[in-house]
Parts: C-alpha cells; structure tokens; sequence
C-alpha cells in the first residue's frame, strides 16, 4: 500500500500544524528553522488551499485518497454539513480511537497494533483500522497482549497521561474504553477548514 515516506515533522510544516497533533514531541533535530527566510511563500492560490486542508487531514489519519473519497461521498449524502461529517466520521475510526484513549503513543502506532488484532469491540476482535465505532461501543485491549511492553506501559503510577475528548471514556488503570456518544465538530483538536475540502470536491 502506498504510503507518504516524507518524515513527520517535515510534513508537518509543510502542512501548517503540529506534530504534537500527531502524538509527536518537539525534541527533534528537524524542529530547528534554519533558514527562516526560506520559509517566506508566495500567496497560494485557491486550489492550493483547498487541496492542502485535503492533504492535511488524510496524514493526521493516515487515509489514503481513495478511502478518503469515500468518506466523502458518504458525508456528502449524510444529513446535516457534509465538511462536519466528514470529519466526524473518520474521528470514528477504530485505530483513532485507540490513539485517543491514549492505548498507543502515535496513529501509526494504533493502526499497528489494530491491524495486529491486540484489540476487540464488544468483545469481538476487530483488525480492520477503518472500523466505525457507534456509541456504547467498549473498546478493550485483548487479554492475551495486555502483558506485552506495549500496553504495560499505559498502566500504574508512572503510566503515560491521556486527556481523552468527551465523547469517549476509559476507565482507570485499565485498557478499556467507552464510546459515550458519537464526537462533534468540537471534537476535532487541530485546524482545518473543511469548507475547503468541501469546495475541493464540489468542482
């Protein structure tokens, strides 16, 4: 499957937002600017920008465009602001919502480990990343991998803090969480204008 081997905090700048959005630090050598001038850019275009918010959202979720396509055309037909939809809906995948109980340190981490099947939904294990999780939905880590360094280090004292967004729930010094309800707009923790987005696929 292709993917964008650029490293992360290259692409980053690139597209305007921050690797802390990825579950990136900044103690990194490419965090310095050494040429600060070289960072001046002409006034994009319209095109431009909308294809960047595109860009933007397919590599904090790691989407590739035809998926991302889909995502769309289902936002497009869904009642209510296609761009919120949109957004909603891939906020509902499977390996984000690993990422946002703070099971993984990074998306590519949980997408791994999901695709790896250390994970079940009601129960049931679920490997497929792009799964939509619905409200009331308990996300847990499998029993037989909550031994492995991967998840020890998300529990006791010295465990690794995760401010999880509203819409979901994890329980104390476990490796279990809730969907409570389905995220909003509000949800979403970095910049975009998914009216751009929206403009981009409307031509």
């Amino acid at each position: 499957m292709a993917r964008n081997m650029q490293p992360i905090v290259k692409r980053c700048k690139t597209l305007d937002i921050s690797p802390a959005v990825m579950g990136y630090t900044s103690k990194t050598k490419s965090g310095t600017i050494r040429n600060p001038k070289g960072q001046m850019r002409r006034k994009q275009s319209e095109y431009a920008m909308q294809l960047q918010e595109k860009q933007k959202v397919k590599f904090i979720y790691g989407i590739l465009e035809k998926q991302f396509r889909s995502y769309y055309e289902k936002a497009a037909k869904t009642p209510g602001i296609t761009g919120v939809n949109l957004l909603t809906t891939i906020e509902r995948r499977l390996d984000n919502v690993v990422f946002r109980l703070g099971f993984a340190t990074t998306r590519r981490e949980s997408r791994q480990a999901v695709s790896h099947g250390h994970f079940t939904v009601n129960g049931r294990r679920v490997d497929i990343p792009s799964y939509l999780v619905s409200p009331k939905d308990v996300i847990e880590v499998c029993e037989g991998s909550r031994s492995s360094v991967m998840f020890k280090r998300f529990l006791g004292e010295d465990a690794i803090f995760v401010a999880t967004p509203q819409w979901l729930e994890r329980e104390k010094n476990t490796l279990k969480g809730t969907v409570t309800k389905l995220p909003a707009r509000e949800d979403i923790d970095f910049p975009v204008e998914e009216t751009l987005i929206v403009e981009l696929y409307s031509k």
